[in-house]
């Protein structure tokens, strides 16, 4: 079979990654590009003779590399050994997506279009003639409904041929894109100066645009060639031309790509009825509104965790079933000895205590991969940056890592660095281990359902507002006090509203649903072997008992807890494995008393009362994150000393919280 590998590139919500995800299926590996921490997508499969590579760039609206996403897809397309580019393009949206389709192009990179969602276009009024944007382009172009499984079926062929096809025929098309005549005599006479200059596949055009733009590393790479002396003539081009233009010559560049852009669309696409009001304008009224946007923000939070609770909680009964199942086929089996107690109270214990929540996990997943995939996540972001501002001193960007935190922390920590100031930066990573991730869902799940049966959605509904709460307030202080800077204007795109298919929400629930499984088979099985090694040592011990070394270390820190309403040594060994990863503390539990989750249920209500089951929760949510979540603390701001705050202000903040649950509870009269 012939190989060949093709990179995915475009805006963020253009249906590329439901395009990636068609063609791949579940054949995709998921790592990090070499030297970054940004997420590299790749997937494989098969096409009549060819097997096919396929790399899913980050979404971009430009090549310029201003992060490391941006920095990233440009490496990608000039260094790749690949067959060519599929630019995924938003028909509705062609303006802003075809500034990145033209810098692709000026890469000389072998270029082909997939246009995507023109039905949408022509519903808001768009009639585009696809033959003439070919032919301007000078590139080919394939029609995909990236929206639905039957519409990638239409278009499959159509794209996978022309991509092919463009591969037997590449195409450097550079030199379709040109600028105002002093900017192109400029470009000419830079190409002349540096005959012998190279930058991956770039042709000598993009390489004399990048010297007068300015851009650092062709700049480096002209600093180590033998014409380097020239470069003191470029710098002059630029100064002459930005006395010119009356601006940076960035901004020049942009404006005439803009004005060439207008000209194409002029050209190519025709508004039918340009007062029709779509379905996205309508929705937006409603859902966007001042008054009405934080509520109905609220209602669907609170519905998706009903829904979690409702469906998951027969397969999460389901599962603990079999685990019981399981323990007593293998109990007369495995006998009385020590290996039995590790297989059945260490890892079936620690682990299957956990793996019950597979289910709520799951579904948590799957909705708020609905939600995002609808569009409606970037519209929450829209709202509640009125709140970001006035309240923390921050814009409404800084709400989209905090939403990712709803998934994990880490992921929530790494999206920071798409804010515009270190202010706006290290306020949100300092606020985001407050925000409660997947990891406390089975904390809150197995306490929920022991102690407060009746209001199991509404009590998780609280900890997830008291967790952004928090998280507002350490924003709000740190923006006060040591981050005085301005607040970046924010500026984000709405996507228009579209229904994701089954598949591809699944396909998304699996993404992050998987990384739970393979932390369970880790981190949580090694956790749980730690605390069955350490129960039952020194040699002759009574397992688990108080002179184990885990009830001497539980017995040495339970005061501390006494006043926060669980001063057991059994507790306060799971609070500190649980700084492991947070479902640990359930699988601690599980190992200690060699039970899975429905065993628990029998032993944790000798344990705790109504009122110590919340204030426990409380500091479960609040007290220091995993040691995934501080290492990322750690890489993202580059300094131990953010690190400690963090951790300092997580321990205080946790027991503060839980202090005044449980003394002013007591106070009031609760148990």
């Amino acid at each position: 079979m012939q190989k060949l590998k093709f990179l995915l590139a475009g805006n963020p919500n253009v249906g590329k990654s439901t395009v990636f995800n068609y063609l791949t299926g579940m054949k995709q590996h998921v790592g990090n590009w070499p030297g970054k921490t940004v997420e590299q997508k790749s997937g494989e499969f098969e096409y009549k003779d060819y097997e096919i590579e396929l790399i899913d760039l980050p979404g971009n609206y430009s090549l310029t590399p201003y992060s490391a996403e941006e920095q990233v897809s440009r490496d990608a397309i000039l260094h790749e050994d690949i067959d060519g580019v599929i630019n995924i393009i938003d028909a509705e949206n062609l303006q802003r997506n075809l500034y990145l389709t033209l810098q692709t192009i000026e890469t000389g990179a072998n270029t082909m279009i997939a246009l995507n969602m023109l039905n949408y276009a022509e519903e808001a009024g768009l009639k585009i003639d696809v033959k003439k944007l070919e032919k301007t382009l000078g590139v080919p172009i394939a029609i995909v409904d990236a929206r639905s499984g039957e519409g990638m079926d239409d278009g499959k062929d159509s794209l996978v041929e022309k991509a092919i096809q463009m591969s037997k025929n590449p195409k450097d098309n550079s030199s379709k894109i040109t600028y105002d005549e002093k900017i192109q005599t400029s470009i000419k006479e830079i190409e002349g100066l540096f005959p012998s200059l190279s930058f991956g596949s770039a042709p000598k055009s993009w390489i004399a645009l990048k010297l007068l733009e300015g851009d650092d590393e062709v700049l480096d790479a002209a600093e180590q060639s033998p014409d380097k002396a020239n470069l003191r003539q470029v710098t002059k081009m630029r100064r002459d031309l930005e006395a010119e233009f009356d601006c940076a010559v960035d901004d020049a560049l942009i404006d005439d790509k803009y004005a060439k852009i207008d000209g194409i669309i002029n050209d190519c696409v025709k508004k039918v009825n340009k007062n029709a009001q779509t379905l996205t304008d309508k929705i937006d009224r409603i859902v966007t509104n001042r008054w009405l946007g934080i509520p109905i923000f609220l209602i669907v939070m609170y519905v998706i965790f009903y829904l979690t609770y409702t469906i998951g909680g027969p397969w999460q009964d389901l599962i603990d079933y079999a685990f019981s199942l399981l323990i007593d086929y293998l109990t007369p089996i495995l006998g009385d000895s020590l290996f039995t107690s590790f297989i059945l109270n260490g890892v079936i214990g620690g682990v299957g205590s956990v793996l019950t929540f597979i289910p709520i996990i799951f579904i948590l997943f799957f909705l708020l991969s609905f939600m995002e995939d609808i569009g409606y996540l970037a519209r929450a972001a829209f709202v509640i940056d009125r709140i970001m501002k006035s309240v923390m001193g921050l814009n409404g960007k800084a709400f989209i890592p905090m939403i990712l935190g709803f998934g994990c922390d880490v992921t929530g920590i790494m999206t920071t660095r798409t804010l515009a100031n270190e202010g706006d930066r290290i306020s949100t990573i300092l606020a985001l281990p407050f925000i409660s991730c997947s990891a406390r869902i089975p904390i809150y799940a197995l306490f929920t359902s022991l102690f407060f049966e009746a209001y199991q959605t509404e009590v998780t509904f609280a900890m997830y507002i008291l967790g952004m709460i928090v998280a507002v307030i350490v924003a709000k202080t740190f923006k006060s006090t040591v981050f005085k800077d301005e607040v970046a204007p924010f500026t984000m795109e709405l996507p228009p509203y579209r229904l994701p298919t089954l598949k591809t929400a699944t396909l998304h629930m699996w993404e992050r649903g998987s990384l739970f499984l393979r932390k369970a088979g880790t981190i949580i099985l090694g956790a749980a072997v730690l605390v069955w090694l350490l129960g039952n040592l020194p040699p002759g011990v009574e397992e688990n008992s108080l002179e184990s070394i885990i009830g001497i270390i539980g017995n040495a820190i339970a005061p501390i807890f006494a006043p926060i309403g669980f001063g057991n040594w059994q507790t306060s060994v799971a609070l500190v494995f649980g700084m492991i990863a947070k479902e640990v503390i359930i699988s601690t539990f599980g190992t200690i008393f060699g039970v899975g989750e429905d065993g628990l249920m029998d032993v944790l209500p000798g344990m705790f009362t109504p009122l110590s089951a919340l204030s426990f929760m409380v500091f479960s949510l609040l007290y220091v994150p995993c040691f995934a979540c501080l290492g990322a603390v750690k890489e993202e701001t580059n300094s131990w000393k953010w690190l400690a705050v963090c951790v300092v202000l997580c321990v205080v903040i946790a027991y503060v919280a839980a202090l005044v649950v449980y003394q002013g509870g007591l106070l009031l009269g609760f148990t």
